[in-house]
């Protein structure tokens, strides 16, 4: 499959950009399948939130891949906003003060709402009502997309509210773990294998790893509760005291100054 096959009229995609394009294909297949799904028994607003929650993933993932991990070059972020892999409308809210988490634009748009107000998606848990505490915007599904601490890390509460750049981080780190290990047992072996001149090769002293669930299935997504899932919000969580830091000391120096 060709890593540019959203757009055949595009550019051949920049060097890098192949760690980008097994998820992004992936998302694309999802987005796909949710848009043919039956809606029966589903509310028709409920029918789109698939639509507003993998375009929050896909663009998310883009985002963090470049501006948090560092992971791919501008040449291949940038490629993903001139050929709209991603919202770019979206990820230019995500810059700004208070809007680091929001789900879409859509919930912002006050035309969207009565009384021109957003989106309850929008109000910190802290200041809701009780009766308000478990509310999602009926449009997206968003639990909550308010900037600070105490919200939920998790947006939709699914596997599309996943972060998955630290997915995909905590994921290689473990391979790259798991294949030292593996080159590790082999001179292990080598040794033992050359101080009994040929004897039996004996019981293996290594964990069994059979359990491990970092692997790549699920090729995208982390299992429910899995050690991947753990590890990426993990990550995730680092990443966001970082970026509180860095908003932290930049106000300090525009009050400085």
């Amino acid at each position: 499959m060709s890593s540019n096959r959203w757009d055949p009229k595009a550019k051949k995609p920049p060097k890098g950009f192949n760690t980008l394009a097994p998820v992004l294909s992936a998302l694309e297949n999802e987005l796909r399948d949710k848009v043919r799904e039956s809606n029966a028994g589903k509310r028709n607003t409920e029918s789109m939130w698939p639509v507003h929650q993998i375009n929050w993933q896909r663009s998310r993932y883009v985002y963090d891949m470049y501006y948090t991990h560092k992971h791919i070059s501008k040449k291949v972020y940038d490629y993903c906003i001139k050929n709209k892999l991603v919202d770019a409308a979206l990820i230019a809210k995500w810059k700004k003060g208070g809007y680091e988490r929001l789900c879409s634009t859509y919930v912002i748009n006050s035309n969207n709402y009565k009384f021109g107000t957003t989106s309850i998606c929008r109000v910190p848990l802290k200041d809701r009502s009780p009766e308000q505490m478990m509310a999602m915007d009926p449009t997206t599904g968003c639990r909550g997309c308010a900037s600070g601490v105490g919200q939920p890390r998790n947006i939709y509460g699914n596997k599309y509210g996943q972060n998955l750049a630290a997915v995909q981080i905590a994921r290689e780190k473990r391979m790259e773990e798991l294949e030292q290990k593996r080159l590790l047992q082999e001179q292990e072996e080598e040794v033992r294998a050359n101080a009994t001149a040929g004897g039996g090769e004996g019981d293996s002293e290594t964990d069994d790893d059979s359990d491990d669930d970092y692997g790549p299935t699920p090729a995208v997504w982390a299992g429910v509760g899995s050690k991947l899932e753990l590890e990426s919000e993990r990550l995730a969580g680092a990443d966001d005291t970082d970026e509180d830091e860095e908003q932290h000391q930049a106000k300090k120096l525009k009050t400085s100054a």
